[in-house]
């Protein structure tokens, strides 16, 4: 658990220390925007995906939930509360993803959770901490909108 967070933390530093390169001035606006303190900086809730207990044979069911999960995030993200999200390649420990909720509470990222059919159905179980980061992250989305080709 400590290397993913530490590797996820050090990929997050090398790109954010590779932004910071080119920051010219101090922007108050884009400060109070992102809700970062003085160091630039916030909290946000943390959420490894795990797997679940839940064996779901049925490729429809599973197809479904899948979609739901996918729904949601595009929902949240949408909605500013999901910074980050992705998944992890195969590894012993059975992390399966991860989010960055720009929420300040566990009980705010369980509540967001509560929406993703496949924790609530088990395909997923979830791990929870405060993680304090760079307050840029709550502009990543905007970005990657730029990035991602249409669906066509």
């Amino acid at each position: 658990m400590k290397n993913i967070l530490i590797i996820s933390t050090l990929m997050l530093v090398t790109f954010l220390s590779s932004a910071q390169d080119k920051k010219t001035e101090y922007d108050s606006t884009l400060a109070m925007q992102t809700g970062a303190d003085h160091r630039g900086m916030k909290t946000y809730v943390l959420v490894i995906l795990r797997t679940g207990p839940a064996q779901i044979d049925d490729k429809e069911l599973r197809d479904s939930l899948f979609a739901g999960h996918f729904a949601n995030m595009d929902k949240l993200a949408g909605e500013g509360k999901l910074v980050a999200a992705g998944p992890f390649g195969t590894n012993g420990n059975n992390y399966r993803g991860l989010f960055i909720f720009n929420v300040r509470t566990i009980e705010e990222a369980e509540e967001l959770v509560k929406g993703d059919p496949t924790v609530i159905n088990g395909i997923f179980r979830t791990e929870m901490y405060p993680w304090y980061g760079s307050a840029a992250l709550t502009l990543m989305n905007d970005i990657h909108s730029r990035l991602e080709k249409p669906k066509q």
